[in-house]
């Protein structure tokens, strides 16, 4: 296993990044989910990524639970604040200063830690002034609960905004957590210029586009069995953007790549985004170990520059690179 610096910090994570959304308390069975999570740390994988809202907080205490007995200093532990949580009442959401104070403390208790590595906000809330949400997580950081802090689907302006006021406050906000896929390029024309300049990284979620890119999805088929197009507890709504035929031939046609390089098409599209230089690591799912167990082999692959432009004649026009789709929701969630 590779591990990168995630921003201008000391801090390495591993390169593959362990993720339970959609996965631990929803999807998968917690014996399962420990398993997942045990295949994770024996391929290497040192750095796990969760949220208080995965499943309405029951995704931390699983992750919590398969975490417990590891030696917590070998470990990098991310979780986030801002949509969501318990009864959803009409403070249990947002950034604002109750709401993190009480969302770091319940998440540390379901995560059975003292500290979280990273503590990241889930989305940019308008309702709230930023001074407050930073000065929020200034204290959340001077107080030993989080070693540095992260966003997630900020848009350019808004992480020079969050970072020059961390600054001034004493804290280093590191990285950022957007989408980002072969398929899903948004953040290419503005963030990441603006991350590099900041000295913030990217940590990618849905580096295979919710499975789209592992070619299992045919044009004119229907979905797997079992497959997240079929399930309705939220992944069939994630993934429905990418079920047109038009891109599913598109993706086809990344098959002959992959096997040139003796990969899988998840391992491509995994190495795919750790290419970009601004990419500190990219955040991998599962409802199976062997699903862990392969996708990690694209841990300290090297595409070059012949590869990649193949990999974009085939995509042609089909990638999203809007930068204007990188975006959080305009109001608060109630």
């Amino acid at each position: 296993m590779e591990h990168r610096h995630l921003g201008r910090s000391g801090l390495k994570i591993s390169e593959i990044i362990y993720g339970n959304w959609l996965t631990h308390a929803s999807q998968v069975e917690d014996e399962r989910a420990r398993a997942c999570v045990r295949a994770a740390l024996d391929s290497g994988i040192s750095t796990f990524d969760t949220a208080d809202t995965y499943a309405n907080t029951a995704a931390e205490v699983v992750l919590g639970e398969a975490l417990k007995g590891e030696r917590r200093e070998s470990l990098e532990i991310f979780t986030k604040v801002y949509f969501p949580t318990g009864p959803k009442g009409h403070n249990d959401t947002g950034l604002s200063r109750k709401h993190i104070r009480e969302s770091i403390d319940a998440s540390l208790q379901r995560l059975q830690t003292d500290y979280v590595d990273l503590y990241q906000a889930h989305r940019y809330d308008y309702a709230t002034p930023l001074e407050e949400t930073m000065q929020a997580f200034a204290d959340v950081v001077h107080s030993g609960k989080a070693l540095y802090i992260g966003v997630s689907e900020w848009n350019a302006d808004q992480l020079r905004a969050g970072h020059q006021l961390a600054r001034e406050l004493g804290i280093q906000l590191i990285s950022n957590q957007p989408q980002y896929s072969m398929l899903w390029r948004v953040i290419e024309e503005r963030v990441v210029p603006t991350s590099r300049e900041l000295g913030i990284s990217q940590i990618v979620w849905s580096p295979i586009a919710q499975g789209i890119l592992t070619g299992k999805y045919k044009p004119g088929a229907e979905a797997p069995e079992g497959s997240r197009a079929r399930d309705e507890k939220g992944g069939a709504d994630m993934i429905k953007r990418f079920l047109d035929d038009p891109v599913l031939e598109a993706v086809q046609g990344l098959e002959p790549i992959a096997e040139d390089l003796g990969l899988s098409m998840a391992q491509l599209a995994v190495a795919w985004v750790l290419s970009n230089d601004n990419v500190a690591g990219a955040i991998i799912g599962a409802s199976r170990p062997e699903q862990v167990t392969e996708n990690v082999k694209a841990a300290g692959i090297t595409l070059d520059a012949d590869v990649k432009a193949r990999i974009d004649e085939v995509l042609g026009d089909i990638p999203e690179t809007d930068a204007a789709k990188t975006v959080s929701p305009a109001q608060r969630l109630a």
